[in-house]
């Protein structure tokens, strides 16, 4: 495997409280992005702390095999949960960052995944052993997530008919502000329970 290549600087928001969301972007998604953008303010408006990862993806990144991703992935999202000393509560990720749900599953922290890559096989297993509470949030048209996988588990799953990868309608720009909306409030809901 090449040499790990570190995320750029973390983009730190402080909810006031000792509670920290890590949010953990796409390959070509980043937190600025609608999806992770407004993830970030829902974390916000419920009081979180907010770790953005910012990460250069490697070059030659498209001809990893699919371990070295998910080592690559699963040590970038690692070293973020470490770095908050026991504070991060939540791992919110998008696409690629959902090859760290190992991660996850294995230090009992709760996660909501967007557009989780469920076609491979380590991100379905790992989210059979999750135990925490977990949200999936797919598209109908995005080859990338599996309905049958995602109705399988025992999480909270929202499935958004046509929507493709980035949970858009093709040529539909009003339906997938629609979407938006409809991703921002189950966020919301699954967020807001986490406060109980």
């Amino acid at each position: 495997m090449p040499d790990p290549v570190p995320f750029a600087m973390p983009t730190r928001f402080d909810g006031g409280r000792d509670r920290v969301a890590v949010v953990v972007p796409g390959v070509g998604y980043s937190p600025a992005r609608p999806l992770l953008h407004f993830a970030r303010s829902v974390l916000l408006q419920h009081g979180w702390t907010v770790q953005e990862l910012w990460w250069q993806i490697p070059d030659g990144f498209a001809q990893f095999t699919v371990d070295d991703r998910i080592a690559w992935v699963e040590r970038q999202v690692a070293e973020a949960i470490e770095a908050e000393a026991g504070a991060c509560r939540l791992v919110v990720g998008k696409s690629l960052g959902s090859l760290a749900c190992g991660i996850t599953a294995d230090s009992n922290i709760p996660a909501a995944w967007l557009t989780p890559v469920l076609t491979i096989n380590h991100v379905a297993a790992a989210l059979r052993r999750t135990m925490e509470p977990t949200l999936l949030i797919g598209g109908s048209a995005d080859k990338l997530w599996d309905s049958r996988i995602a109705a399988s588990l025992r999480h909270d799953v929202l499935e958004v008919p046509s929507a493709d990868h980035g949970l858009e309608l093709a040529d539909d720009a009003a339906g997938s502000v629609d979407v938006l909306r409809q991703v921002v409030s189950r966020l919301d809901r699954f967020i807001g329970s986490l406060d109980r």
